[in-house]
């Protein structure tokens, strides 16, 4: 045992701030079951008796099914079964959503699958194939023949944009705000710009498409599902399929990538379960890529409008924000589009305002960073631009509006370390070696730029259950049922709970990924490491206390007391108060604004004759509170720097305004990043905790994308002159004419 083991199983305060583990590179504890092909991941599950199951997809945006012929699918050899809306077994409707119940916020969509003879978008599953091989399931699956009745369907985002409707807040995630006259001190300022962006849609692609393995053994279910929020998908199940919540239990050991796209219930995972009950056996339903476009919500498109006013000098008088994005019909997120905006620049008039839109297209849904990755591509292209209408250094720019406290409100900010982040990143980049004129700085035939754009994500916690057990012989289990998705969260709740109880990291191992332990929050919006960890500390010093207890003042190691008290080992357990935690959260949000924040710095180098664009070199520094593992965070500040680069250059989903059919449902015509379009990605730090927060933990796993697509926008503009407004940003658009 070591001495801080001694000292804190005696009760003897340890030095304060000592961590052993905690703050260090620590390789992940899954990182060999991993790399070995140890791990089982949703598909790789397998049962005797294992059928597959396949979908067949509405090849129309909105309309009646007035027939449905399966008889040369069934005809296929080793075909089983084929649901429709004719013979499926019924599910419960969908929960709405209820602010008393988060639980409620999984239902993807208000659709109840196989009930109705209704289609609501292209590519809504109206049928599902049951076979022996996934091969007879997805061919047979191809030989079933709707017919439609189609009916007048909306889609044309673009077309639709002038009948937006303000979009309604919530108690956590505003979607207005006013101060002063915006619009009045626009008018009168000195210097101004006033642009209107656009984005595009983009779609999920984690390197794990969406699979589910359901078996029934009566009215118990087992579920294996990659999902971001394991607790909320077995209470969903249980609801849909009128079962108790006790009976369902989801195994989620490991996910293969989620960023939103694994936080909803989505058709694949109710027609598994479905398939699964009407043919008596258990069903495997693996989606295709394409069948993720189709049935797997993404990130909605925008337009924005970004006016800035400021005096000669360069201080802000006027900040105009609005947006447009879009819902499903049936259901969808809208974005927070202006949330960011709401925080970054010190300015006496505001205006923000978010507008959505209907569409008869599948729901739309979280995308990481969702409103702050798109809504910072604006503000800051536009904060660029009014930098070059001044004549003054991007940088100096936001530095001049840099607020002590929230803009919109006037709350404190927990603590706020752009300034720092901003003087570091500019050292290291070398920024005063910028040439500051657009298009002066040449390397043969390329034509060099720089850009900088802050990033900014708000901070949030959820309640965690945790237990913590002690065993005699020195080992300790944490059990919670967090979400894996390849970010190494058990190995940093690992770190934490070895720090707090002063034992080898070695010694500890945590359960996770299961519906059986305690229930954890989701991983989304960046709240799971933080929440978790409270969890953890909580627990750690429960049962330290209890150590103590038993102890009777008598010094000796952790085993010892155990022995002495002729106990095996001590189990401390906390359950949160779901109703009573939010109210403190609220309550908080009154007085505090908590957020990672940070700052981009990028070069870019467009050739000169056909437009392309490369880039060249990144640096982002960021404000993220304490930091639990220097080689895990690295690694989620660079994932989000990467999924950034290609939202700005060549994300895009084509969605055909005729006839709401997604166009390019495959990584062969939806470009996401490769290792060839990435640069190095020099990533740092500050490392100051956040004292609001369990251990100064603040989210990680967002910020490091917003501003993003900016950088590379504002660097864009400096090497070429033109400021491209509309991403991706392709070669076409920095081309002259």
């Amino acid at each position: 045992m070591t001495t801080t083991e001694t000292e804190r199983a005696t009760g003897s305060p340890a030095s304060p701030g000592s961590t052993t583990y905690v703050g260090k590179p620590v390789d992940r504890v899954d990182g060999r079951a991993k790399v070995t092909g140890e791990a089982r991941f949703a598909a790789e599950h397998h049962y005797p008796d294992l059928a597959h199951a396949a979908l067949v997809h509405a090849a129309v945006a909105r309309a009646r099914i007035t027939a449905i012929d399966t008889a040369a699918a069934r005809a296929v050899p080793g075909v089983i079964d084929v649901l429709t809306h004719e013979n499926a077994p019924a599910m419960k409707p969908p929960p709405k959503f209820s602010p008393l119940d988060l639980s409620t916020f999984v239902s993807a969509t208000s659709v109840n699958y196989l009930a109705t003879d209704e289609v609501h978008w292209n590519g809504q599953p109206v049928a599902v194939v049951v076979a022996e091989t996934p091969e007879a399931a997805r061919h047979a699956a191809t030989l079933v023949r709707p017919a439609y009745q189609e009916l007048p369907a909306v889609l044309d985002f673009a077309a639709e944009e002038p009948n937006a409707v303000p979009q309604k807040g919530n108690l956590l995630q505003e979607s207005e705000a006013d101060k002063g006259d915006a619009e009045a001190a626009l008018k009168t300022a000195p210097v101004a710009v006033d642009l209107r962006f656009t984005t595009p849609p983009y779609h999920h692609n984690a390197l794990e498409p969406h699979a589910t393995t359901a078996v029934w053994d009566g009215d118990r279910l087992t579920v294996h599902e990659g999902t971001q929020n394991i607790a909320w998908l077995r209470k969903h199940l249980a609801t849909r399929f009128g079962v108790p919540e006790r009976g369902v239990r989801v195994l989620s050991p490991y996910v293969g990538g989620g960023f939103g796209g694994k936080a909803m219930v989505w058709a694949g995972t109710l027609l598994a379960v479905l398939a699964a009950r009407a043919v008596g056996r258990p069903v495997r339903l693996a989606l295709s890529r394409a069948a993720v476009y189709h049935t797997v919500g993404g990130r909605t498109p925008s337009t924005q409008r970004v006016a800035l006013g400021a005096d000669a000098g360069g201080r802000l008088t006027a900040i105009v924000h609005t947006s447009v994005s879009r819902t499903g019909r049936i259901g969808g997120m809208p974005e927070p589009v202006t949330a960011a905006t709401r925080h970054l620049y010190a300015a006496p008039n505001i205006h923000l305002r978010q507008h959505v839109v209907e569409l008869d297209l599948l729901a739309n849904t979280a995308m990481r960073a969702p409103g702050e990755a798109i809504g910072t591509f604006a503000i800051e292209s536009a904060m660029d631009e009014l930098a070059w209408e001044l004549g003054l250094d991007p940088v100096e720019l936001r530095l001049r509006n840099e607020p002590e406290r929230n803009p919109v409100d006037g709350k404190r900010f927990s603590r706020r370390l752009l300034r720092e982040a901003y003087a570091l990143g500019a050292e290291r980049f070398g920024w005063r070696d910028r040439d500051p004129r657009a298009g002066a700085t040449r390397d043969g035939r390329w034509l060099v730029g720089m850009g900088v754009a802050t990033a900014y994500h708000p901070t949030l916690m959820l309640p965690a259950n945790v237990s913590v057990r002690l065993g005699a012989d020195g080992r300790v289990v944490v059990r919670c049922g967090l979400q894996e998705m390849g970010m190494g969260a058990a190995t940093v709740q690992a770190q934490i709970a070895a720090d707090e109880l002063g034992v080898s990291l070695e010694s500890v191992r945590v359960e996770y990924g299961d519906s059986s332990l305690p229930d954890a929050p989701g991983a989304g919006g960046s709240v799971q490491t933080a929440s978790i960890a409270g969890g953890v500390v909580a627990a750690c010093d429960k049962l330290k206390r209890m150590v103590r207890r038993l102890g009777r003042g008598a010094p000796g190691t952790y085993a010892e007391i155990l022995a002495r008290a002729g106990r095996d080992h001590v189990t401390a357990e906390v359950k949160a108060n779901m109703p009573v935690f939010m109210i403190r959260t609220l309550l908080e949000r009154r007085r505090l604004v908590k957020a990672a924040c940070g700052v981009h710095f990028c070069e870019v180098r467009v050739d000169r004759d056909t437009g392309e664009i490369r880039v060249s070199r990144w640096l982002g520094v960021f404000d993220v509170g304490r930091i639990v593992n220097a080689k895990t965070a690295a690694s989620q500040l660079r994932g989000g720097i990467v999924m950034g680069l290609g939202m700005a250059l060549s994300e895009e989903t084509l969605v055909d305004p005729r006839t709401g059919r997604i166009m390019n449902p495959s990584l062969a015509d939806y470009h996401v990043p490769v290792h060839a379009d990435v640069p190095h990605i020099d990533v740092h730090y500050l490392d100051e905790p956040d004292p609001t927060m369990p251990l100064g933990l603040v989210g990680i796993g967002e910020v490091s994308i917003a501003g993003v697509a900016a950088a590379v926008a504002n660097a864009v503009r400096h090497a070429t002159g033109v400021r491209v407004l509309d991403l991706p940003i392709t070669l076409d658009k920095v081309l002259p004419g």
